[in-house]
C-alpha cells in the first residue's frame, strides 16, 4: 500500500469523523498497514492533513470547472441556483467535497493559518471566475446596473451561508433556506439598484 491509498483513507477519515477525530493508528487500519508505516510517505498527522487539503482543494477546483463548463450555455440564471444545490448534493456524496466545505469553515486551531493559505487562493480563483463568467453574459443578462465583481461577491456570500447551514443543520434545512435566499438574491441584482453604504 502506498501513499495514494493512504491518502485516500485520512480523506475519508478526516471529511467523516474531523482532525482531531481521526487517528493515524485508524488510517493505517483501514489500508492494513502499521501506524509507523505512515512515516515513510507523512512526517506526521499535520503532514498528511495538509497534503491532503492541497489535494481536495484541487480535486474540487477541476469538479467546479467541470460544473461551469458544461453549463456554459445554460442560463446565468439556472447555472447560480443550480450550483447551490449541486454543491449540497456534492456534500452529501463526495468525500472530497465534504471535506473542501467542512474545513473550509472549521480548519484545525493547530493548522489554521495553514489551512487559509490554501481556502484563500481557492476563494480568490472561484471569484476571478465567476467574475468573468457574469462579464462575458452580461450583455444577456438584466443586471447590466450592476458590477460582475459585485455580483460574484455577493453571490459566493449566499454560497457561504447556504454551506454554513448544510453543515450546522443538514440538507433538509439547507434546502429550506436556499429556496428562500434564491428568489430574493435574484431580484436584487436584476431588479433593485445597488445600495450604496
Amino acid at each position: 500500500m502506498g501513499m495514494e491509498d493512504i491518502r485516500k483513507a485520512a480523506l475519508f477519515h478526516f471529511a467523516t469523523i474531523g482532525y482531531e477525530g481521526a487517528s493515524l493508528s485508524n488510517i493505517a487500519g483501514e489500508v492494513g498497514i502499521r501506524k509507523p508505516s505512515i512515516y515513510a510517505h507523512f512526517q506526521g498527522k499535520e503532514d498528511l492533513f495538509l497534503q491532503v487539503a492541497r489535494y481536495a482543494f484541487q480535486e474540487q477546483n477541476l469538479r467546479i470547472f467541470e460544473y461551469f463548463t458544461e453549463r456554459r450555455d445554460q442560463s446565468l440564471e439556472h447555472t447560480l441556483h443550480d450550483f447551490l444545490f449541486w454543491m449540497g448534493q456534492e456534500y452529501e456524496n463526495n468525500n472530497t467535497a465534504k471535506f473542501m466545505i467542512r474545513f473550509s469553515f472549521f480548519p484545525p486551531v493547530s493548522l489554521y493559518n495553514e489551512v487559509l493559505d490554501i481556502v484563500n487562493p481557492f476563494l480568490d480563483k472561484m471569484e476571478r471566475k465567476l467574475t468573468r463568467r457574469i462579464r462575458n453574459t452580461r450583455d444577456r443578462e438584466p443586471f447590466g446596473h450592476m458590477e460582475p465583481v459585485d455580483v460574484a461577491l455577493a453571490y459566493m456570500t449566499l454560497v457561504d451561508g447556504i454551506m454554513v447551514e448544510l453543515l450546522y443543520s443538514g440538507s433538509i434545512n439547507y434546502r429550506r433556506r436556499l429556496n428562500a435566499a434564491w428568489p430574493i438574491f435574484w431580484r436584487g441584482i436584476t431588479l433593485i439598484p445597488p445600495y450604496e453604504a
